[in-house]
């Protein structure tokens, strides 16, 4: 088993070094264990992938506990030194809109299949980023994934923190305005029940669309919003994402 110490006086197990048997690894784990309270050790980050699941029931019994998991692994932890602190997986999970307004004052708007009521709701396309990918790109992928519609972005306009959402997690939604460069829908089929290009003044004075959406189109259209920005020499543009004034 090999492992190394981090900057904060835990160690970190390296996740392929676990493929020892199982008898093998209750063995090296326990001798680990009381080098690490005797180098004063504070805690242990034990990644257990797939293929060693077998190592988590082993783990446990020696009091490592369950951090987060994934569809390929499980992070489990060991607090060798009492109420040290162990900081908690990611918390939140981050959406995005799109606000697209063509040359005849048409913004586009869809309507969900899977939605509470019988009656359409209209709302802006959207969804939510997935790893490694920026604001701004997520709302163009997710426009035309959802409507057909290729856009440019032009600015974030809004954005909203809401506690108590999926799995106890809180949420973070943005809102962009986005520039279409075609006209044809080409809704689609799994999610969307209906695609459109509705009048904005029909859309904000609909009674059946809720009144934050329109609070948030209305935000897009009248801000001058948030775009995008570099900063020299802090990155690579491929991590960072910049928005300023």
């Amino acid at each position: 088993m090999q492992w190394e110490k981090n900057q904060f006086g835990g160690v970190v197990i390296e996740p392929e070094s676990l493929s020892l048997d199982d008898k093998s690894f209750y063995s090296v784990l326990k001798n680990n264990i009381d080098t690490w309270k005797y180098d004063s050790v504070k805690l242990v980050w034990l990644q257990i992938n797939k293929e060693f699941y077998s190592k988590i029931q082993i783990a446990s019994q020696f009091g490592f506990l369950m951090h987060h998991a994934s569809h390929n692994y499980v992070m489990m932890t060991l607090a060798i030194e009492i109420d040290t602190f162990i900081p908690p997986y990611s918390t939140h999970y981050i959406g995005v809109g799109g606000v697209v307004v063509n040359d005849l004052n048409e913004i586009l708007v869809v309507s969900e299949k899977y939605r509470s009521s019988a009656n359409p709701s209209y709302k802006l396309p959207g969804g939510a980023l997935v790893q490694g990918e920026h604001i701004s790109q997520a709302a163009v992928r997710e426009v035309f994934e959802e409507t057909g519609i290729s856009t440019e972005f032009k600015k974030l306009s809004f954005f909203r923190h809401w506690h108590g959402y999926r799995y106890g997690k809180s949420d973070i939604y943005f809102v962009v305005l986005l520039k279409p460069l075609n006209h044809e829908i080409i809704k689609q089929e799994e999610e969307i029940a209906e695609c459109v290009w509705m009048d904005v003044d029909k859309f904000l004075n609909d009674p059946d669309i809720h009144d934050f959406n329109k609070h948030i189109v209305r935000s897009a259209l009248n801000s001058n919003g948030l775009h995008i920005t570099n900063i020299p020499g802090y990155g690579s543009e491929k991590m960072f994402e910049f928005f300023t004034s």
